[in-house]
């Protein structure tokens, strides 16, 4: 007996040994911990690769070479791409995932706590050795993001520190989504079926496969880059029986794919705002399923559509068009199943509305752009030039960064406790999609007049566009800083206590579940009087 309530002492000893201080953060192993790390890292990644936007723009005002030589105008290029596809987009949406996940299908935490928190500490070594590349002889690669051979094959030492941050940063994204996709599968609360989830979660579900599909491949291309850099290969060179355009085959096979990986999770972000401001369900739920499992699909058979101007076949350029074209259908469909939930609803505009309302608006525009893109004799003329720039930002900046501050101001309630200042969001939101669009609508244009992408110096036919949209970028970054000294460390502090349900008038519907809201770990179980 005495034993057993030793061994009992023992255990009621530890249950207060939680860890404090530093501890907490470098040994977490609690879900919310680890998201609240993961926005932490990604909105950092966002500053330095924002300064690095800011300062392509700089040199980009005036024509003629005024503040960057060429070659660190170049690494600059591919360093804002790395830093925020790899640093800034895909680790918010992890964080997301982290936060949400558990919480949505009742869940204690995500399945492998340990395993979670080694992916995280991946990321900020992967992203120091990235970023440290611009301190090395010949500086950070000037490759462009993608990284293509020949040219990769022979860049300086910051390339090969750019592959193995790059190697790391998969690394991370393949336990992640292992973690994402046994936490869904196996953890859900009695009566959670797949077909009742959250669709935060189900896009997550389907985004975790392809990130497990497509990861690998990427290590494979820049592997071989690796081995023909250094160990006498020939994968990539001509003229040792290789092939440059092999690469970009492997590449894109990755890299269309990547695209829906950033876009997906947005997709599930908004389909969770709009209904619950909408104060009605979502319409057409298993339509969005399907539509995010046929956009998944779809993605792995489109991607030599960034390669129309390689010379392929008449046949193969044919192939990608119908097939990019294709994935017009289920996108329409989603945005359709957006605007007739919206339809007749009790609409309200707090500030996580207007950013799922923004996000439709300009995510719409980026699809048309995208659209036409994919039309392989429009693509050969606008190949290259600032109209392929203008569409990316569009689904990436207005796409995906405008769905994460949706998901931001209507979750952190929710976080934290407290209230986000309302007032200040929409200053936020404004700010942002004003200067944004100021910034990369000027693009389109630009690019149908033939201003080639990732070029410090231009002729003076393009100044004035040019012009508009470095002005566009300095105030879209000034609305992230307000961001957050105004929005984000106010609410850190405290601020109006949140009600248990938060937003007024949405209870039930801001889970947008057809079953009861699990009950999850941020308050203490009611009591039963």
């Amino acid at each position: 007996m005495s034993s057993v309530s030793h061994a009992h002492d023992h255990h009621d000893d530890h249950a207060h040994d939680t860890p404090h201080g530093w501890r907490r953060w470098l040994y977490a192993t609690n879900h919310k911990d680890i998201g609240t790390l993961y926005l932490i890292f990604a909105f950092v990644s966002l500053l330095a690769g924002g300064v690095m936007a800011l300062l392509i723009r700089l040199e980009l005002f005036q024509p003629g070479l005024q503040f960057i030589r060429p070659e660190l105008f170049n690494q600059l290029t591919t360093m804002h791409g790395l830093v925020m596809v790899f640093g800034a987009i895909m680790p918010a949406f992890v964080g997301f995932a982290n936060l949400m996940i558990p919480m949505q299908i009742g869940a204690s935490d995500m399945a492998f706590a340990r395993m979670n928190n080694f992916s995280f500490w991946i990321m900020p070594v992967a992203a120091s050795l990235l970023l440290s590349s611009f301190f090395v002889p010949g500086g950070a690669t000037a490759a462009g993001w993608t990284l293509y051979a020949p040219l990769s094959v022979q860049m300086g030492p910051g390339m090969d520190m750019a592959i193995f941050a790059i190697h790391l940063m998969g690394a991370s994204s393949i336990m992640g989504s292992i973690n994402i996709i046994v936490t869904i599968l196996n953890m859900r609360a009695p009566g959670m079926t797949l077909m009742k989830m959250p669709m935060f979660c189900w896009t997550w579900l389907i985004t975790a496969y392809l990130l497990i599909a497509v990861m690998p491949v990427l290590a494979g291309a820049i592997t071989m880059v690796l081995t023909d850099r250094h160990f006498g290969t020939s994968f990539f060179s001509a003229a040792g029986g290789g092939d440059p355009v092999m690469y970009q085959h492997i590449f894109w096979f990755f890299g269309h794919p990547e695209v829906y990986i950033m876009i997906l999770p947005a997709f599930g972000i908004v389909s969770e705002v709009i209904p619950a401001f909408s104060r009605k369900r979502l319409f057409g739920y298993s339509s969005m399923v399907y539509a995010t499992g046929s956009i998944a699909i779809l993605s792995f058979i489109v991607w030599a559509h960034h390669m129309f101007a390689t010379g392929m076949p008449v046949t193969g350029q044919l192939f990608f068009m119908y097939a990019t074209m294709l994935i017009a259908v289920p996108t329409g469909v989603k945005i359709f199943n957006w605007i007739a939930t919206m339809w007749k609803g009790s609409m309200t505009f707090e500030t996580p509305m207007l950013w799922a309302i923004g996000f439709i608006f300009v995510f719409t525009l980026g699809g048309f752009t995208g659209l036409i893109l994919a039309i392989a004799p429009i693509d050969i003329m606008v190949q290259d030039t600032y109209y392929v720039v203008a569409h990316f930002h569009y689904v990436l900046v207005a796409g995906s960064l405008f769905a994460l501050y949706a998901g931001f101001y209507f979750w952190a309630p929710k976080w934290t406790g407290f209230m986000v200042n309302d007032f200040r969001g929409k200053v936020h939101f404004w700010g942002s999609m004003i200067f944004f669009n100021l910034t990369f609508f000027p693009m389109h244009f630009l690019g149908l007049a033939g201003m080639p992408r990732r070029y410090a110096d231009y002729p003076v036919q393009f100044a004035d566009f040019n012009a508009i949209a470095s002005i566009g970028g300095l105030g879209f970054g000034l609305m992230q800083v307000y961001f957050l000294i105004w929005v984000v460390l106010p609410a850190y502090r405290g601020g109006q206590k949140a009600e248990a349900k938060a937003w007024e008038g949405a209870e039930g519907l801001e889970w947008t579940l057809p079953s009861p809201a699990p009950f999850h770990t941020f308050e203490t179980p009611p009591t039963v009087k």
